[in-house]
């Protein structure tokens, strides 16, 4: 999938569901739709399959921030 492709697909608010890939200090990197993004202040297990709600997606820099459902 293209980045435009997760644009048009998905938008601020949608729940998605991903796999966290890494665990950071400041939170854990979902990745959905061949695409990371990182839930703040979340602290699950790399490999889990996790739901998330987009909060914010930054299309300049292919990034999108995400939080617990």
């Amino acid at each position: 999938m293209s980045w435009q492709d997760f644009l048009a697909r998905h938008q601020v608010g949608d729940i998605i569901e991903g796999v966290v890939t890494k665990q950071v200090p400041f939170g854990s990197f979902v990745e959905s739709d061949g695409f990371t993004g990182l839930a703040h202040q979340q602290s699950w297990p790399v490999g889990a399959r996790v739901s998330v709600k987009i909060l914010a997606i930054d299309p300049d820099k292919q990034r999108f921030s995400l939080a617990a459902i």
